[in-house]
């Protein structure tokens, strides 16, 4: 009894040391109630965002130093060398010289990223991608931090906290990993209807790539660029993939997880080492200063995209990366990234979330790299000499010489010198700013569902289709009933068809919200500024459907060919070689890696065998024809392996080619029930058969037949 009391004691002093938030009000870490959790200090409510919201600073620090060593967010990552090449000059519109002369190559690193999940997790995780590109030009370092999707889910940095809080594994438990399928991600979006835009792009399949080569990338943010008469244009960055822009299917992203978690990352690494360079086209969008305002959205609102139909992307240049990463430790996980690295010739907009951005970056970096000199790491080096008198700390490697280390000085002779604009010395754009202090967001941001339609409606049948899968299953894992009602009547508010099929999987009914918009003012008319009156609202930009990208090539694309002893080595090799130089990569699968003997006596070595592997992780697969190789594939060890592989790409809507002979195993599989018209089905019987199945594999999958294939 003695022991038990003791135990009881131990646990009250522990319970002293705990807290519970539960019908308490927010503060700060100084027990200073806040008045406004939604918007950062800023100058009018359009102005940049002050430096003296101490809010923010705390809540933002806190965070950036909450994970060490690895990334808080976009922690799992992949990258590598590469160049920009510009071809189209920008000089009319900025001084930046990497943007200003044709023909000029700049050195660049890209590191691909997941958001959400830790070092550890899966690439194939659904989830927003990071495309970060650091640009070592002749006048500093440029950073530009993308993503794959154009929008975000916050419009003021002050809510990013709170994002990823919601989104990281639950923290009584730390489940799940690399997930949104939980109850706190729901709950937060739930309740921020500003969330809705990009809910639908992380819900698409834009959220589950092919490949990171097969990615798009967008700036996000508006920035501008300023020219030598210090005219101000608007300017959103893209990167359209040379590849195009493809997805796996879900229960496909699922399986490669188990199969192989480092897909994506083995994918960027094996199609540099064997020359197929990732290629991208950089392109622009430009908006005059004094056209900001024509919009019926906010440039300054980082949920908002600017429709390619109302200002095409001008394309100015390649992105090609071509060398791998020498140790990625030292060059993709030591690179730092900030979007405060700029050159002169751009510069920020006051969008709020790139304003926040820009103190975040810098902090996370003092915690996760451990000193402020984390520059002179060598993937961090300017390609110019730094001059400056910043001196010592944790780390320091640069060795300067002589007795001053401040300016003005007239001991070192006053140098280091300032640089006069015409030396190339960085301006900021001399823009008005004067506002009411004040922490408030403007009317401009407040609604949030037109572009959240705009991009269902644009989503080819089966996008949308996967689009709604995609929420059943992420709702359906939420547990508690309240959230999920409040979701689908979000849903509601973006497409009514949408909200029903949902609502109707999850058991429940559409129920109209009273819109818990906390974004709103309280003296804001709601009424008129939410899209319940845009009903009639059905545009659509073909920009945004992933059915209109690149599907002319199949370079790159990893062709299984199931085969035993026996196989027929003029089919084999004549497909072989046709695919190859179509730019394809052929990876032989077969019983066990012994090599195989082909009936002209030749040898085929399998990469793959039929237990290591999964058809998951190939773009179209061939059974080999050959009478003594159907007999080894139809072993019963090895029957329904075969059939597995065969059945999962037929699922999954890959393009499968049946040769001469293997007639038993497609009567046997679940293709014997295609429709004649099946383009991604070809058989022993087709003419021009290789032809027709290189076709079928540059047009990626056929979506279009799951219904009917009653996937």
């Amino acid at each position: 009894m003695k022991d038990i009391k003791q135990t009881n004691e131990k646990l009250d002093q522990l319970e002293l040391h705990s807290t519970s938030n539960e019908d308490e009000k927010l503060t700060t870490n100084q027990g200073i109630k806040i008045n406004d959790n939604q918007n950062s200090l800023k100058a009018g409510d359009r102005g940049p965002t002050l430096l003296e919201d101490f809010i923010l600073r705390e809540k933002i620090t806190h965070f950036d130093h909450e994970r060490i060593p690895e990334r808080i967010v976009h922690a799992r990552g992949s990258g590598a060398h590469g160049v920009f090449k510009l071809t189209k000059s920008l000089a009319e519109y900025t001084t930046s010289k990497f943007l200003s002369d044709v023909g000029k190559e700049t050195p660049i690193f890209v590191r691909f990223s997941t958001v959400a999940g830790s070092r550890g997790s899966s690439d194939l995780a659904r989830d927003a991608r990071g495309f970060a590109v650091k640009f070592y030009t002749e006048e500093g370092n440029y950073d530009l931090v993308a993503n794959n999707i154009p929008v975000f889910f916050i419009q003021d940095a002050i809510k990013f906290p709170d994002l990823i809080h919601a989104v990281k594994p639950e923290p009584d438990n730390e489940i799940p990993q690399a997930a949104s399928a939980h109850d706190t991600f729901w709950d937060f979006i739930s309740l921020m209807p500003e969330s809705m835009h990009m809910i639908m792009w992380v819900m698409s399949d834009r959220a589950i790539p092919r490949s990171l080569r097969m990615m798009e990338g967008f700036g996000v943010h508006s920035f501008k660029f300023i020219n030598e008469q210090g005219k101000s244009h608007f300017v959103k960055f893209h990167f359209k993939p040379k590849l195009g822009v493809h997805s796996v299917a879900w229960d496909e992203a699922q399986k490669i997880s188990g199969v192989d978690p480092d897909f994506h990352r083995r994918d960027l690494w094996d199609a540099i080492d064997s020359g197929n360079f990732p290629e991208w086209d950089f392109g622009v969008q430009l908006i005059p200063e004094e056209d900001e305002d024509k919009f019926d959205f906010d440039l300054l609102d980082p949920t908002k995209l600017v429709p390619e139909e109302e200002v095409p992307v001008e394309i100015i240049g390649t992105f090609t990366l071509n060398k791998n990463p020498d140790n990625f430790f030292a060059e993709t996980e030591q690179i730092a990234f900030h979007p405060g690295h700029l050159v002169p010739g751009i510069d920020f907009s006051n969008d709020p979330l790139l304003q926040g951005r820009l103190f975040s970056y810098t902090d996370t970096q003092l915690s996760r790299l451990g000193s402020p000199n984390f520059h002179e790491i060598p993937i961090n080096k300017s390609i110019n000499t730094v001059h400056n008198n910043q001196r010592d700390g944790h780390m320091r490697q640069q060795i300067v010489k002589g007795k001053v280390s401040y300016e003005p000085n007239s001991i070192g002779g006053g140098c280091p010198y300032q640089a006069m604009m015409s030396e190339g010395g960085f301006t900021s754009h001399q823009e008005r700013v004067s506002g009411t202090k004040i922490r408030e967001r403007s009317l401009s941001f407040v609604e949030h569902y037109s572009q959240a339609k705009l991009f269902y409606n644009s989503q080819s049948e089966p996008e949308k289709r996967h689009l709604q899968n995609a929420l059943i299953f992420e709702l359906s894992k939420v547990t508690i009933p309240e959230i999920r009602e409040r979701m689908v009547g979000q849903l509601a508010f973006i497409d009514k068809d949408l909200a029903e099929k949902v609502a109707a999987k999850l058991g429940l009914k559409v129920k109209k919200l009273d819109s818990p918009n906390q974004s709103i003012p309280a003296d804001a008319d709601a009424s008129e500024l939410q899209s319940e009156e845009r009903e009639s609202h059905t545009k659509t930009s073909d920009a945004l459907s992933m059915q209109n990208t690149v599907k002319n090539t199949i370079k790159t694309r990893v062709i299984g060919f199931i085969a035993g002893n026996g196989a027929d080595a003029n089919s084999f090799n004549d497909l072989k070689t046709k695919l190859e130089n179509a730019g394809a990569q052929v990876q032989v699968i077969a019983p066990s890696l012994a090599p195989i003997t082909l009936n002209d006596g030749s040898s085929a070595t399998p990469k793959h065998t039929l237990t290591n592997t999964a058809s998951v992780c190939f773009d179209a697969l061939y059974i080999s024809a050959g009478e003594d190789s159907v007999k080894e594939l139809s072993l019963p060890e090895n029957r329904h392996k075969v059939l597995h592989f065969i059945n999962e790409a037929y699922m999954h809507c890959k393009a499968i080619s049946f040769g001469n002979g293997t007639e038993n195993l497609y009567k046997n599989s679940n293709v014997a029930a295609k429709k004649h018209d099946d383009p991604a089905i070809i058989t022993w019987e087709d003419n021009n058969s290789a032809d027709k199945f290189i076709n079928a594999i540059s047009q990626h999958r056929v979506w279009d037949l799951e219904i009917e294939r009653n996937i």
